[in-house]
């Protein structure tokens, strides 16, 4: 690679062995179909089960988001439901509109109002594993990974809890107050439904937060403070659906671990040719390891005013560090655009036109932001996403990803795909956590543990002089693992209870270590 920045921590070369275990591995499973997969589709009863791709998964919204009548949604149609439910619901919905908010509005505008017999608007936070309803802590057979899409009877509490009947219902992801963060939480409320089967025609995530819908503009009408209320409705705990009664398996819409070893590229540089688009949605500086700076972005003491920028001379470059990982940097052919260009802070974090969408797929730039790669430089036109591409898209607990997800996949309609686990798992899967690992045996992985990332990233590691580092403890289940599907592999078991145990590799909470290969080591 030339023409980079110089960094205080060099750019680690990968080590043979490890790089052997893990192509070995990946080529050993290509072109194979996991025998759970293979169960869905051919045993019995089970055939019941479809089993969907990305593509299949994935829709594409109208140019005119008020044309809508599921995916990305307008206050203008959420209101004209509200209105008159039994009239105006959507084509094949039979069942009530249930709204979850995911906190409260602002004042005057808490909550979107119900009626209680058609219509009921429900508190749903996304929080961590105890306060909120969206994530949760698993294992996938090699680590153990904080919030991950949650298992099958974490989703059967939700929707009994809510009385929600997710074959026949409606159900609208809302924000509350619009906020960068709660159209996080928003996109993990659409991502883990539509991950347990809930239709395209049952599910919609409403555009721009509880303010924006109270002061509008000149497309979206102002509601009226009629139309909210102070306090959500309370859950009647009285109902009975399962996501075992949704007769499909949506996993692909999580990247295993696997899957994202299985993609990563050997030079750092987009490939337009291999049927893959790793989108980081993180800042340019953590994507980085803080060897360049975008527009906005802290340089040392000033900020970034041009579109890209150098750090400045004696810039502290673990500030890029998160969650007290071992290392920093991007899984190799990963690109980068951060999540925030595809939202408008204007009306209360709404999505952007979908041709805005669309021009940074293809490669343009806005005010000089666009797409970069490993040269960090705007790929340019014509060089970003190609069509027939699978999206892989994470951030650092794919939280941020749930935004660059929704727009790829329920707006623009791409085949997509979410790194659930992350650059959290991801940067904590590597041999050394020091400089001095070698000498003294700190290590994270042993040196032929074929799960090590460090072998396939950009990767910038923190020393044992630097001043302080912190690595944090992390739950290493099994570092010789044959599989990292211990959750996909739970979470089809779930939906199909006679197999579970045969090939969950722990049971639907996602624990312990799978024995089968991934549903595509290739990842397709």
């Amino acid at each position: 690679m030339t023409g980079k920045a110089s960094h205080p921590m060099g750019w680690r070369s990968g080590i043979a062995v490890g790089l052997t275990c893990i192509t070995t591995m990946i080529l050993s499973a290509c072109g194979t179909e996991d025998s759970a997969s293979a169960d869905l589709r051919n045993n019995g009863d089970l055939t019941a089960v479809k089993v969907n791709t990305a593509a299949e998964i994935a829709q594409a919204s109208a140019l005119d988001y008020d044309d809508n009548e599921n995916g990305l949604i307008t206050g203008n149609t959420l209101r004209r439901w509200i209105a008159d439910w039994e009239n105006e619901r959507p084509a094949g919905v039979t069942g009530k509109l249930i709204i979850l908010q995911l906190s409260a509005g602002p004042g005057g505008a808490q909550f979107i109002k119900s009626d209680k017999a058609n219509v009921f608007t429900y508190h749903v936070p996304s929080g961590n594993d105890i306060t909120g309803w969206w994530t949760q802590t698993r294992d996938n057979g090699v680590i153990q990974t904080t919030q991950m899409v949650p298992d099958g009877a974490k989703m059967d509490a939700l929707l009994q809890a809510h009385d929600i009947d997710p074959q026949n219902d409606m159900i609208v992801c809302a924000m509350g107050t619009g906020s960068t963060g709660n159209a996080m939480a928003q996109g993990r409320c659409w991502y883990a439904l539509r991950y347990w089967g809930v239709a395209n025609k049952n599910l919609a995530a409403l555009n721009g937060g509880n303010q924006f819908l109270a002061a509008g503009d000149a497309e979206q009408t102002p509601w009226t403070p009629d139309l909210f209320m102070a306090s959500a409705d309370v859950p009647s705990y009285q109902g009975t659906a399962s996501v075992r009664d949704l007769k499909v398996d949506n996993t692909a819409l999580q990247a295993t671990l696997s899957d994202m070893m299985s993609i990563v590229t050997v030079e750092d540089r987009n490939n337009t040719a291999d049927g893959v688009f790793l989108w980081d949605a993180r800042n340019l500086s953590q994507y980085s390891a803080g060897e360049q700076m975008e527009n906005g972005e802290n340089t040392g003491t000033t900020a970034c005013a041009a579109a890209y920028c150098l750090p400045e001379a004696g810039y502290d470059y673990m500030k890029s560090f998160q969650n007290a990982g071992s290392k920093q940097g991007h899984p190799n052919g990963a690109v980068q655009l951060q999540f925030t260009r595809l939202l408008d802070s204007t009306k209360g974090f709404a999505y952007r036109t979908k041709a805005e969408l669309e021009a940074y797929m293809q490669g343009k730039t806005v005010g000089g932001i666009g797409f970069v790669d490993g040269m960090y430089a705007p790929l340019g036109e014509g060089n970003a996403y190609q069509p027939g591409d699978t999206v892989y898209t994470y951030c650092e607990t794919t939280f941020r990803a749930m935004i660059t997800g929704f727009a790829s996949a329920a707006i623009l309609g791409y085949p997509t795909r979410f790194y659930d686990g992350a650059m959290i798992e991801w940067n904590s899967l590597a041999y050394k956590q020091t400089r001095e690992a070698s000498v003294n045996g700190d290590y994270i992985l042993p040196v032929g543990s074929p799960w090590r990332t460090d072998l396939v990233s950009r990767s910038f590691f923190r020393y044992a002089d630097d001043a302080a580092p912190t690595i944090a403890p992390r739950t290493i289940t099994n570092a010789f693992a044959t599989s990292a599907d211990a959750i996909v592999m739970a979470d089809r078991a779930y939906k199909t209870p006679a197999q579970e145990g045969a090939d969950a590799g722990g049971g639907a909470g996602g624990s312990g270590g799978g024995s089968l290969l991934p549903p595509n080591p290739c990842g397709g």
